[in-house]
């Protein structure tokens, strides 16, 4: 059983909530990255699972990381432990079910790592962002890469190089985020983007979230799961329903 992470499948049908519960601040040590790590693995085996929603709660998403344990770390251990660390932050772009972060309050340093992972930022209008792990003498493990593909290498050096903080009209600006709501609308407006995958085209949509995975191969990504898709009973189902009633008519199983 996990101790900090939990995934709910009763707020909407087809739909998982993945949350944070570390209070007071959430904040992400090894044994939490393993666990929504974990989590995460238990709902990419879940074909029932439309969509994904990750949260922490109303106050906050994550503050960051657990400098505690962080500061305790020697050399060795910080090699035992950062390939497994990389990987659990990474997570959620692995999933193949759309996911959206939820994001109240902050969402800091590994928190923010996590967040990148997934398809779709939302966030409250007083949220703060950053990767401040800089200060600490330390770079985020798995944010750099993801971070500059999405707002480019410029403005990644910039807030990685100075750990500052963003505000959320910043954030959308810049492209680290893909929506802003009041702070109370946060999580509704995450289920309603989430919504919109229930019943639809699983095995395309996970074909095509490994596509944008697979970042400057992804050409070639594209040409073996567009192929692969030809196999599939959605695609046969889909694409005669496309033909005879338009987009948007078809009725998809996963298989």
């Amino acid at each position: 059983m996990a101790e900090f992470v939990t995934v709910d499948r009763g707020v909407a049908q087809g739909i998982a909530v993945l949350r944070i519960a570390r209070p007071p601040m959430n904040l992400i040590d090894l044994q939490v990255a393993l666990e929504v790590a974990a989590a995460a693995d238990a709902i990419a085996a879940d074909a029932s699972i439309a969509a994904v929603v990750v949260y922490g709660d109303e106050r906050v998403f994550s503050a960051g990381d657990e400098m505690a344990e962080l500061a305790g770390f020697t050399p060795e251990q910080a090699e035992a432990v950062v390939k497994d660390f990389q990987a659990a932050l990474s997570c959620l772009a692995r999933l193949p079910q759309p996911t959206v972060a939820a994001i109240s309050g902050y969402a800091l340093g590994a928190g923010l790592e996590l967040a990148l992972g997934a398809d779709r930022r939302i966030i409250g209008d007083n949220v703060k962002l950053g990767l401040p792990q800089i200060k600490a003498g330390l770079i985020p493990v798995a944010g750099i890469r993801r971070l500059s593909l999405l707002i480019g290498p410029s403005r990644a050096k910039d807030l990685v190089y100075s750990g500052r903080f963003v505000d959320a009209k910043e954030a959308a600006q810049i492209g680290l985020v893909d929506e802003v709501v009041a702070p109370d609308d946060v999580f509704e407006s995450a289920l309603r983007w989430a919504r919109q995958f229930t019943g639809g085209p699983a095995l395309a949509l996970a074909a095509a979230k490994r596509v944008f995975e697979a970042g400057t191969h992804g050409h070639d990504r594209a040409r073996t799961e567009w192929t692969a898709l030809f196999g599939t009973e959605d695609q046969q189902v889909g694409t005669r329903s496309y033909l005879a009633d338009g987009p948007g008519a078809a009725s998809f199983t996963g298989r």
